[in-house]
């Protein structure tokens, strides 16, 4: 079974910047569609962006231009760089897995999910 582990998150101020990783085991993550999704409190799970296991990225608009995923397959890890921090961007950040899968925003599509790594905004 893929487990997955995420970590990075943090407080940091407004207009800051974080890296989250969300590191595999298990299985090897070549074979994986990885997406990551938030949540901030009272609000429903988000998606944020996902890479396909052949390396294509995908963001949601919310995002766009400020995040940043990309995946080291021999380290078995997928990252996610958070530039110019909002405070609308707190919330727990979650990866999650799909075998093979072509990528979607729909949470009910992965198999596999990490424990969750809060990241908050604030000054």
């Amino acid at each position: 079974q893929l487990h997955l582990v995420e970590s990075g998150g943090g407080l940091v101020q407004p207009g800051g910047s974080l890296r989250l990783s969300c590191a595999a085991s298990g299985f090897p993550l070549d074979d994986y569609t990885i997406a990551w999704f938030r949540q901030a409190p009272g609000k429903e799970r988000e998606w944020v962006s996902y890479i396909t296991f052949e390396g294509f990225t995908y963001y949601a608009d919310s995002v766009n231009g400020r995040f940043t995923i990309s995946r080291d397959n021999a380290k078995s890890t997928v990252y996610l760089e958070i530039n110019t921090l909002q405070p609308k961007d707190t919330a727990v950040y979650y990866c999650a897995a799909d075998h093979r899968g072509g990528g979607s925003s729909w949470p009910g599509l992965y198999d596999y999910w990490g424990q969750g790594t809060q990241v908050t905004v604030s000054s």
